[in-house]
């Protein structure tokens, strides 16, 4: 048998979703192969599963609680190429960005200059 970390379906050799009857099938037949009067620790270990799986609602609980395997992806995806090249288009926005030619509040900088006629 295995380690006693395993969950009850994996103790009694079943897929989960089995229904109560094939459960039962599985836990008598681990039963007859391994009796409580010649391995008591693995016949405590089978019926540990079995109590744990004969309840519809702990069943459904540990169906829940199972890890899903994930398939790897069909297709690769490969990161693209990082640019770390100079564009001319990069140039012209930093200089519209540290310029102030889009500036549109020069008028608070002038002095109000009176005409003289």
């Amino acid at each position: 048998m295995q380690p006693n970390d395993e969950s009850p379906f994996a103790l009694l050799d079943i897929q989960p979703g089995a229904d109560g009857e094939t459960i039962k099938q599985a836990y008598f037949k681990l039963v007859r192969a391994h009796p409580p009067e010649r391995e008591p620790d693995t016949f405590k270990r089978i019926r540990a599963a079995y109590d744990q799986l004969r309840d519809p609602a702990t069943r459904a609980e540990l169906e829940m609680l199972l890890p899903i395997a994930w398939s790897p992806p069909a297709r690769q995806r490969r990161q693209p190429a990082l640019d770390l090249s100079l564009h001319k288009e990069d140039v012209l926005a930093a200089a519209e960005a540290f310029s102030d030619l889009d500036r549109t509040d020069w008028h608070e900088y002038y002095r109000k200059v009176k005409l003289q006629s």
